[in-house]
């Protein structure tokens, strides 16, 4: 109860701010409590070329069926739209998978932030029983029984020999490039007045003005930091995930999540780390509830949700890649039925 009191006090004191700026004017975006997302700057173009190909490569799973792209698909927002993802023998997770567009811009990895970095975070899942199933010394053998895998590692790394290192270090800096610019709001935040309409504008200042902005900010929306699922009343869900708890011990974290970026939400559907609201206009009428003690009218959720249509960016346009063949040295796959 402290911590929900000292957050809106914080959040009473920063109105005034957000509140001096005009809906009808053009914006300054240093006073905006969201920036626009920079356009990505690639600096190995040999490098991001081969993370896409072990991106989308299912051999690095026990099966020869799952990929990264299989949990973040790239054509429906990063993510794979369920309530919780399928992995080897058709297991499903504990969580549902969180979007891979923007997410080089997170505090950290994974709805719990175990992981530090997009390249700790890409090789969990091959070596997860639940996910691929595999392990990294089987992932290894697979890409080192393929002659062409090993000339594209000797040509980007300058060695024939494919460590675990190199492999998680393509697949990151692939990942790195799949950010989504030039979203109708980000236009407007460069002074494009007419990008956005009348429900879109007031949506964004009642988004403002109730709260939303002190955990969903800076260019991603969300993403850099890590908050209580629940801080008015509790969260009421029968999904076993306890957020940081389950990384730091620690009790005070339990239902701690990562903040989601709510670029491209609109994608995305269902929402929160269980699924458990199925609409945008769910979602939104939750969070006022749980987290900023507030009961949106029909027209708030309205306009809220019109408001964060206007963060769907330019998606990746990726062409698939052609894989390399296996050569008679590839270990097989184990199909599950």
């Amino acid at each position: 109860m402290e911590m929900a009191m000292q957050s809106l006090k914080y959040l009473g004191m920063m109105f005034p701010l957000w509140l001096a700026i005009s809906a009808n004017a053009a914006p300054s975006i240093q006073s905006e409590p969201i920036q626009p997302i920079p356009k990505a700057v690639i600096k190995n173009p040999a490098m991001v070329e081969l993370g896409k190909k072990l991106f989308f490569e299912p051999r690095l799973s026990k099966s020869g069926f799952i990929s990264c792209n299989s949990c973040h698909n790239l054509s429906t927002g990063g993510s794979d739209n369920l309530s919780s993802s399928i992995g080897d023998h058709w297991q499903q997770g504990p969580i549902r998978s969180p979007s891979v567009l923007n997410s080089s811009m997170n505090v950290a990895q994974f709805w719990d932030g175990r992981a530090k970095s997009l390249q700790e975070q890409a090789s969990g899942p091959i070596a997860n029983p639940r996910e691929m199933a595999s392990n990294h010394v089987l992932a290894l053998d697979v890409l080192r029984s393929i002659p062409a895998y090993v000339n594209e590692f000797n040509q980007v790394f300058g060695r024939k020999q494919i460590t675990m290192q190199e492999v998680t270090q393509a697949i990151a800096a692939f990942e790195e490039t799949l950010v989504t610019p030039d979203s109708r709001f980000d236009q407007w935040l460069k002074g494009n007045k007419k990008a956005l309409n009348a429900q879109e504008l007031r949506g964004y200042q009642t988004f403002k003005t109730a709260g939303c902005v002190a955990c969903h900010n800076g260019p991603a929306v969300g993403g850099n930091s890590f908050q209580k699922m629940g801080l008015v009343a509790p969260y009421q869900t029968s999904n076993p995930a306890q957020g940081r708890a389950g990384v730091t011990g620690n009790d005070a974290d339990r239902m701690a999540f990562k903040v989601p970026s709510l670029r491209n939400v609109a994608l995305r559907a269902p929402y929160f780390h269980d699924a458990g609201a199925p609409t945008l206009e769910a979602a939104v009428s939750t969070m006022g509830k749980l987290q900023l003690g507030r009961a949106f009218n029909q027209q708030e959720i309205g306009d809220i949700v019109a408001f964060l249509h206007t963060l769907t960016g330019k998606q990746p346009q990726i062409v698939l890649p052609i894989l390399p063949a296996s050569s008679n040295n590839t270990p097989h796959p184990t199909p599950f039925n």
